[in-house]
């Protein structure tokens, strides 16, 4: 069966794939979450402590649904109001170049009809590009972690963008990072 041409899925449009290289770089930083976003934010790999980061949420592999669809993303994002605004004007800053994008026409065409607060946020037209910001989550497993993150642009694959957070040295935020680091490399109980 051809998944590109399923329904729902327009025939144009094609599926991201991240460098291996890029993934076995992540993998070497078992401390640091790290995810590599595509063109609509869509986390299109991570290491396991970034893929932890976002785990448990019914959207946790596409940030811009994660933000307005979920029914806990206000309790997983203490500044939501923020984490919103700056959602659509980096999903408004692929439009600027991509506007014709298929997935990024379903994306807004479907949060457009789901979400009143999607809706408003695209009509404001703000445009901005992902590049560093301090980032607040309340994390289900170890509670409230204040982030950095960095974003990075991956030169050979246009779109994509490397994600990495870290916590302040010394910090709780550190401490529950520390605590989610473990969690995350745990092995699977049982046997």
């Amino acid at each position: 069966m051809d998944t590109e041409n399923s329904p729902g899925r327009s025939p144009r449009a094609r599926r991201e794939q991240v460098s291996p290289n890029l993934l076995r770089m992540m993998e070497r930083w078992p401390r640091t979450p790290a995810v590599v976003l595509g063109r609509c934010l869509t986390v299109l790999a991570g290491n396991p402590l970034g893929k932890a980061l976002f785990d448990g949420h019914h959207h946790s592999e596409d940030l811009v649904r994660l933000v307005f669809l979920d029914p806990h993303a206000r309790d997983f994002y203490p500044d939501w109001d923020q984490v919103a605004v700056s959602t659509v004007a980096g999903l408004r800053a692929v439009a600027r170049t991509h506007h014709d994008d298929p997935q990024l026409i379903d994306v807004v065409g479907e949060l457009s009809l789901k979400s009143d607060a999607f809706r408003r946020l695209w009509a404001r037209q703000d445009i901005r590009q992902k590049t560093e910001e301090t980032k607040r989550f309340r994390h289900p497993l170890v509670g409230e972690l204040t982030l950095h993150y960095e974003s990075l642009t991956v030169n050979s694959a246009p779109g994509q963008q490397l994600v990495v957070y870290h916590a302040e040295p010394g910090s709780p935020s550190e401490q529950a990072l520390s605590q989610l680091c473990i969690a995350a490399n745990a092995p699977p109980s049982g046997g």
